[in-house]
């Protein structure tokens, strides 16, 4: 066995001074682009909170990967994991189980006609992957429209929609893939006479872009109702039906990316449902196995067909396993017997309002938008980008230090935004104490 004990022994050659920023991330490959990880190692979590094997406690207000609708270790998902894998954990793809027989029919009974076929994945760049690749066939086209600050998944055509990050150093995408216009509306970039943001100009001006650039070949646009990574913005109201029109004149198919948004995040049971808009094909993740590798793609029984009649092949190692399916069923129930919907909204007044007066109380607050319990706070520093960004590195740190875990999105030209997501299943007082230790740190990082 080679002697790892040394630099430049074979194997990995990493050592605490290679920068991996901790002892025990020594042997990891960092991948998450910039940074490290998180000092420490983490050893329990329960409801809102996570817990550090040195016994520091964390206030969760990113739901784990924004996943955990439901906190951590929720007492019921944690009796259906025990209950369940001790029964039938995975079998052939092929064949069907009862925890997905009964996932596909409440899933489709939450949703709106004519949203009646789904089949189950396990991450939402597979469930992306696979929706694309539906709409490739079915239309018989492959050009792919989806937002400029997007994040759709790293596997190849989900990565060829995302544009917030990732795309430099890794060769070209799949040709026909083209970015829209993000209807920001705190940071405008076509506006009206007073000055506000005209998106339907704005749309229209996309898509001449759109089509002087497209070969013929539109099959579909692939965007999330709020952008959750592009910085939380929300697509102003009658946006998504004037982008499904604009779609359905071009013959594309609407898919909607709903992986942090779906199940009561934003006080819906699915954000599209405040449009009255209802997409070719819907796609989950993230929310559905609050917490467990579990994803849908969700279409009508004509698309489906089409697909079928086509030959669709979409066939993964963990289509339809039995124990996340399991999981899934006991998230829609808890959902729905909670009405967790009624209670997002509730908490989501109370998240927003109290992320307001911190406006009122911090200049270097400049926004607070979202929707229900998903929630963007951006800071600015004047016009200084850099600045920004550098203060929403500090506030994040401060805010763990104090006992907070909050995420931070950083892209060039627009500062520092905190997505802020904590468990559906939050109380009133962890709203509050973890609107009062940002209330802290920002005072510390700015004092």
């Amino acid at each position: 066995m080679a002697d790892r004990s040394v630099p430049g022994g074979t194997g990995t050659g990493l050592d605490t001074d290679t920068g991996t920023g901790t002892d025990e991330a020594r042997y990891l490959i960092r991948c998450a682009g910039r940074g490290d990880y998180t000092p420490g190692v983490f050893d329990r979590a329960a409801g809102s909170f996570v817990y550090s094997e040195d016994g520091r406690e964390l206030l969760d207000f990113t739901s784990g990967q924004m996943s955990a609708i439901l906190g951590h270790s929720h007492p019921e998902i944690v009796e259906t994991v025990r209950e369940q894998i001790g029964r039938l954990d995975h079998i052939y793809s092929g064949m069907l189980s009862r925890p997905v027989v009964d996932l596909a029919r409440k899933l489709v009974e939450s949703l709106p006609a004519p949203l009646d076929r789904t089949f189950f994945l396990s991450t939402g760049a597979e469930s992306n992957e696979a929706a694309i690749r539906m709409a490739k066939l079915v239309t018989g086209k492959f050009e792919v429209v989806s937002f400029v600050r997007s994040w759709h998944g790293m596997t190849q055509a989900a990565a060829g929609a995302t544009y917030v990050a990732g795309r430099a150093g890794y060769g070209p995408v799949a040709p026909g893939n083209f970015a829209l216009p993000l209807p920001d509306r705190f940071r405008p970039d076509i506006v009206d006479a007073d000055g506000k943001l005209d998106w339907k100009r704005q749309l229209d001006f996309g898509f001449d872009l759109i089509d002087a650039q497209s070969t013929g070949n539109l099959a579909a646009c692939l965007i999330e109702p709020i952008l959750s990574s592009g910085g939380v913005i929300d697509l102003p109201p009658g946006y998504l039906a004037a982008l499904r029109d604009k779609c359905h004149e071009r013959g594309m198919l609407l898919i909607l990316d709903e992986a942090q948004t779906g199940l009561c995040r934003t006080g819906d049971w699915y954000a599209f449902e405040r449009d009255g808009v209802v997409p070719d094909i819907l796609t989950l993740s993230k929310t559905l196995g609050a917490g467990l590798p579990l994803a849908a793609v969700v279409t009508s029984a004509e698309i489906e067909q089409q697909a079928h009649d086509r030959g669709y092949l979409f066939f993964t190692t963990h289509l339809n396993d039995p124990l996340p399916a399991a999981v899934g069923n006991t998230v829609m129930d808890v959902l729905t017997r909670d009405r967790m919907d009624e209670r997002v909204r509730v908490l989501g007044k109370l998240l927003q309002d109290g992320l307001w007066a911190l406006a009122g109380k911090h200049s270097v607050i400049g926004d607070v938008r979202g929707r229900g319990l998903l929630v963007g706070l951006e800071l600015v520093a004047g016009d200084d980008a850099a600045a920004a960004d550098a203060l929403g590195s500090a506030v994040t740190r401060r805010c763990a230090e104090l006992g907070l875990h909050m995420n931070i999105v950083q892209l060039p030209g627009m500062g520092g935004t905190f997505r802020i997501a904590p468990p559906l299943t939050a109380s009133e007082s962890e709203i509050e104490r973890g609107i009062d230790i940002l209330d802290a740190a920002i005072g510390d990082v700015t004092a």
